[in-house]
């Protein structure tokens, strides 16, 4: 597998999304931490060039760290969160993701079709505690929606809407070695927008190998994560594995969906280089 050279800014859009998919597992502990930290790091991730795609990239990127631990804006390795309501047991908040670009000419089965555009993701996102046996273990339900904005930064366009209901288990500080194992697992649910954006064939872009396919919505398919974390006074650093299986997703027929399992994987270092002298209570 070989590294993509790619333009300046589409390369700078893929590091951000990379780097929102390695750090993309949360823990929680709630103990007293700065109110922010900033610093920065380095990490390495494999990932396909879709769902489905039979083609992998192996990537070297920086990673930026970025904390703050606000009453109502939060920034952490996972993502950028609006907390809207919040009780001890449930917390609505508005979320941000997003994924990276493909350039269809690196892409077999794409091959002269349009490039996939990075996409931004964003939207409300709930999350109910069902168990907590503070300050190890801690199991949540999370029911993201966000709609799908496809965009080079020169133009944008809609490009659909995805939930994916997960049960989310963190186990901290395992051993009482500081190490944070987090398990989680669900469907991943998208319209006919969503799928037809990744996985339609529009009959100008139909060959002999590749049909013209309309997708619909519906099931898109399980993922499984398992991220391991620790955090050192000076730096932090996590890993972790993610695997799709698209067994029986609605883009069955599909010519641009190649396999029926796919996986990510990642790992990263950051080093805390300034932090503030006030401090919060958070679950980090």
């Amino acid at each position: 597998m070989m590294m993509h050279t790619l333009p300046i800014k589409r390369h700078a859009q893929l590091l951000l999304t990379a780097a929102v998919s390695l750090m993309a597992t949360p823990t929680f502990c709630a103990e007293l931490y700065p109110l922010w930290e900033l610093g920065a790091g380095i990490g390495g991730l494999t990932l396909p060039d879709y769902r489905g795609s039979d083609e992998q990239r192996n990537l070297l990127f920086p990673i930026p760290y970025l904390i703050y631990r606000g009453e109502i804006l939060k920034v952490d390795r996972e993502r950028i969160r609006g907390l809207l309501v919040k009780t001890e047991t449930v917390e609505l908040n508005f979320s941000l993701n997003g994924s990276p670009p493909v350039k269809s000419n690196n892409n077999k089965a794409r091959e002269g079709m349009p490039d996939l555009d990075p996409t931004l993701e964003f939207g409300p996102q709930l999350n109910v505690l069902l168990w907590e046996d503070e300050p190890d273990y801690k199991l949540t339900f999370q029911l993201p929606l966000r709609q799908v904005i496809a965009t080079d930064l020169n133009s944008a366009h809609n490009a659909g809407l995805i939930s994916n209901p997960i049960l989310n288990l963190d186990i901290n500080n395992m051993g009482q070695q500081g190490w944070n194992l987090g398990l989680s697992g669900g469907p991943v649910f998208a319209n006919q927008t969503y799928h037809q954006y990744f996985y339609g064939v529009p009959a100008a872009y139909e060959t002999v190998d590749r049909p013209a396919y309309d997708a619909s919505g519906g099931y898109s398919g399980t993922q499984l994560t398992l991220a391991l974390s620790k955090r050192f006074p000076d730096f932090w650093t996590g890993a972790f594995i993610r695997v799709y299986d698209l067994h029986g997703v609605v883009f069955d027929s599909s010519p641009l969906l190649r396999q029926n399992m796919s996986f990510m994987a990642g790992i990263g270092v950051t080093w805390i280089f300034s932090r503030s002298d006030t401090q919060v209570i958070a679950d980090d």
